[in-house]
Parts: structure tokens; sequence; C-alpha cells
């Protein structure tokens, strides 16, 4: 099982690490130390796939550690929650008023939009990734969403 787990996550760094990349940007604050985020938490996962359980998706697992990973290179010393993360554009978007809204979001909600729209990760992997319910995800990012849509309204930008 360990060897079969080991294959997959190298698999997984194969077919998905530009996905991972970005969207961990936002939490390790620039692309570069995405890259090293990235890499370090997929060392980590290899070194600890004997303790995947099988339960959940193993995407979703890898997730949280290299999320956390993002996060103790930004913070050292510090122990945050997942959810605790302040996600920053690592790049200034092209809409500045879009930009501002995302900006205005809380922490957690941000996170979400970020692995979501970003990442591209569904909602049961980002439950995973940041250990709450699949509804949780629904409902924060609809709770976003009516956010961003409220903020674009009020400033102009959606008619």
């Amino acid at each position: 099982m360990v060897d079969e787990t080991a294959a997959a996550i190298e698999g997984l760094y194969r077919e998905r690490y530009i996905r991972f990349r970005n969207g961990v940007a936002p939490v390790a604050g620039s692309y570069e130390a995405a890259r090293d985020a990235v890499q370090e938490g997929f060392a980590r996962a290899l070194r600890a796939s004997g303790q995947y359980s099988g339960r959940g998706s193993l995407e979703g697992w890898v997730w949280r550690i290299v999320l956390r990973t993002a996060l103790e290179q930004r913070l050292p010393g510090e122990e945050s929650p997942l959810d605790a993360v302040d996600p920053v554009f690592v790049e200034p978007e092209r809409d500045s008023a879009l930009t501002a809204a995302v900006r205005a979001l809380p922490p957690r909600r941000r996170l979400i939009v970020f692995l979501h729209y970003f990442a591209d990760l569904s909602y049961e992997s980002i439950a995973e990734a940041l250990e709450i319910e699949a509804g949780t995800v629904a409902a924060t990012l609809r709770q976003a969403r009516q956010a961003l849509a409220a903020t674009l309204d009020k400033e102009g930008v959606r008619s």
C-alpha cells in the first residue's frame, strides 16, 4: 500500500504541479515561495505516505500537507490554523475592482475562493484540505460570490 500511495503522490505531483503552485502562491506570498512549499510539501507527503489512511482523497490529504508547509514557511515558528491564513494576490489582477472586492473578503472566504478558482479544486478537495465539511465550502463560496457581486454592483462594475 505504501508503494502504491507513494507512486500516486508522485503522479499527482507530475499531473497537478501547476495547480498546486497557483493555489499555494496566495498563501506563500509569491510563486517562488509556492514552488518551494509545493516541493517540500510533496516530499513530506512521500515520507508520510504510510500514514495516509485511504479515507478521503489522496489529493485532499496532500493539499493539507502542502498548505501547512506554505504556512510554516511564511510564518516560521507560528502555529496557525489553515482557515486563519490571510491569502493575497501574488500578481496584480487586470481588474482592480475585482482585486479590491476579493481582498475585502474575510481570510477564510478568500482562501476558499483562491483554492476553488485559482487551483481548480472541487468542494470535496477543499473540504479535505481544510478539514471542514463540503457543505461549509459550498456555503462559504456562495457567501463570497454574494459579497463580491454586492461590492462590484456598488462600484458600478456589474450591471
